[in-house]
């Protein structure tokens, strides 16, 4: 039976969801739901769909609240093609954005917001540009695997980096490598991992470090998703392939250019390993009523 879906548009950096509220787990989408309220020609169009709900009416939930109890709401997130997603480092701010615009959470100033997701409970904080997420701990996952992308000449080796969910990133040469690769074809790893991954293509500034930070452009193809204007977790990973690469002496400060904005990335040492903090605006741009079937 046909039913209305109120919902909200939102974008970071061009990275763009449809967040709709169910605090009580009752309004589950199936795949093809979620699939076609994110077709940009038949739907809202969205790089994913966010569910609102309280942690305790989902079973994915139970673990966000017995790492941390103070995670009340879980970001049930999936791709636009109906796929579940561990994590998304843009989605997160604007799923706070979207919580406190609803008057479901408050985050007064100086203050912090537990959401539980898929890859373990993450903290957001305001900054001066939006929203800061801390990824948590990252580590060095898959080795090195080839990487072919439609339009680059020859196949490129990867970085494996997991963030709370799976990246490869590839280094090119210049801006004009990062222009001509077509992400309309999704990348070909060698070997593929058990989970997929997000590819993401990177170019560093010339020069590299300004003032103590870091810079690089990125491209990225999401799993998923497709090409999407931003990544943020892609962001991360991109960040700390580039430092991994540039060894000892570079910084822990970086700035993303994505085609849709910039992003920052700050690596921070805790008691459980290497953090990693994304901030980023997080904006909501409107609302609606969605008939599905």
């Amino acid at each position: 039976m046909p039913f209305d879906l109120r919902f909200t548009k939102g974008q970071g950096t061009g990275n763009d969801f449809v967040l709709f509220s169910d605090p009580e787990g009752d309004t589950e989408l199936t795949p093809t739901q979620i699939a076609a309220v994110c077709d940009r020609r038949f739907g809202v169009g969205a790089d994913g769909v966010i569910r609102a709900v309280r942690s305790r009416n989902l079973d994915d939930g139970a673990a966000a609240l017995s790492e941390d109890p103070a995670a009340v709401w879980f970001m049930d997130y999936w791709n636009a093609d109906g796929t579940v997603s561990e994590m998304c480092g843009n989605g997160i701010r604007v799923f706070v954005s979207y919580l406190l615009d609803q008057g479901l959470a408050e985050l007064p100033a100086g203050g912090a917001i537990a959401i539980g997701t898929r890859a373990g409970v993450r903290t957001v904080r305001r900054s001066t540009d939006g929203f800061q997420a801390d990824l948590g701990p990252w580590r060095l996952a898959g080795g090195e695997p080839l990487v072919r992308g439609k339009e680059l000449p020859v196949a490129r080796p990867g970085l494996g980096i997991d963030v709370g969910n799976p990246h490869v990133v590839v280094a090119l040469a210049d801006d004009e490598e990062l222009e001509a690769v077509d992400l309309n074809y999704q990348p070909v790893l060698d070997p593929v991992p058990e989970a997929g991954a997000n590819v993401e293509f990177v170019v560093p500034a010339e020069p590299l470090v300004e003032d103590g930070i870091g810079r690089i452009r990125m491209r990225v193809h999401e799993r998923g998703s497709g090409e999407t204007l931003s990544c943020g977790t892609g962001a991360v990973a991109s960040a700390l392939a580039v430092r991994y690469w540039a060894g000892a002496g570079a910084p822990n400060d970086w700035r993303v250019q994505v085609p849709g904005g910039v992003l920052g990335v700050r690596m921070f040492e805790a008691a459980d390993g290497e953090h990693v903090v994304l901030s980023g605006p997080a904006e909501l741009v409107f609302d609606g009523v969605l008939t599905l079937a």
